[in-house]
């Protein structure tokens, strides 16, 4: 049985002297290969806006083909250099191991912001730059991917869901730029956040991240995308064909 992860307590940047205005943490080059911090709430309590489509089996079957996507294309992402996973769920915890990916035990079961956090404090140093990404983005693509980590960002990148308003990923450089802030409204609370701490931010949508599955529309535009198109999220595809239709 492999056992968790052990992380070193990050070390803190060295203070900048009194006389000087340099930022709280100098950026290095933004071009440097980021952290993944992938939050995935326990499979008992995930996607229960799903309810009314799928039974508690097909929910958590879906969830873990939706991880298993989604490491997988952290993992060949070029600009990816470190994958972590934060989770108290025992299965999701064994898949991620399965795909490359470390993990953080998230013992509160608290909100997506609290995990996310968690896992910057657990495996972030003030060096890094973060990627908290989505859990349930089967749809994400090595080049969108690699198209927003090889090009020159601020320091908060906010990726907004296909409706604007939530946020499906959030780029961070350095990882305590802002607090996450998840949920309903979070893509302008984002970007209000970051205005208010005096640092740079912009909205970046990337078209494979804009699709999450939470409700039984956007599963029904999930399979809309299968039938549409070839290739891309083979382990959702395979659960969707075997066990939903």
């Amino acid at each position: 049985m492999m056992s968790e992860p052990v992380f070193r307590p990050a070390q803190p940047a060295p203070p900048a002297p009194e006389l000087e205005a340099e930022p709280r943490t100098p950026r290095l080059d933004p071009l440097r290969p980021a952290l993944a911090i992938v939050p995935v709430k326990r499979l008992d309590i995930a996607k229960s806006r799903l309810t009314g489509a799928l039974d508690a089996a097909d929910r958590r079957a879906l969830m873990l083909a939706m991880l298993a996507d989604v490491l997988m294309n952290l993992r060949r992402s070029r600009g990816i250099g470190r994958i972590v996973v934060v989770t108290d769920d025992r299965e999701v915890r064994h898949r991620a191991i399965a795909e490359g990916a470390e993990v953080v035990a998230d013992q509160d079961a608290g909100s997506h912001s609290a995990a996310a956090l968690r896992g910057i404090a657990a495996a972030a140093s003030p060096q890094d730059r973060v990627l908290l990404a989505p859990g349930d983005c089967p749809l994400m693509r090595v080049e969108d991917l690699d198209e927003l980590l090889s090009t020159p960002q601020p320091a908060v990148v906010v990726v907004p869901d296909r409706h604007g308003h939530g946020t499906n990923a959030l780029l961070l450089d350095p990882p305590d730029a802002i607090d996450p802030s998840f949920g309903e409204g979070s893509c302008e609370r984002h970007l209000e956040l970051a205005r208010a701490a005096g640092v740079d931010a912009a909205a970046r949508v990337v078209p494979s991240l804009a699709l999450d599955i939470d409700t039984p529309d956007d599963l029904a535009m999930l399979r809309a995308q299968f039938r549409s198109q070839r290739g891309g999220a083979p382990a959702t595809r395979g659960v969707i064909a075997s066990r939903i239709g």
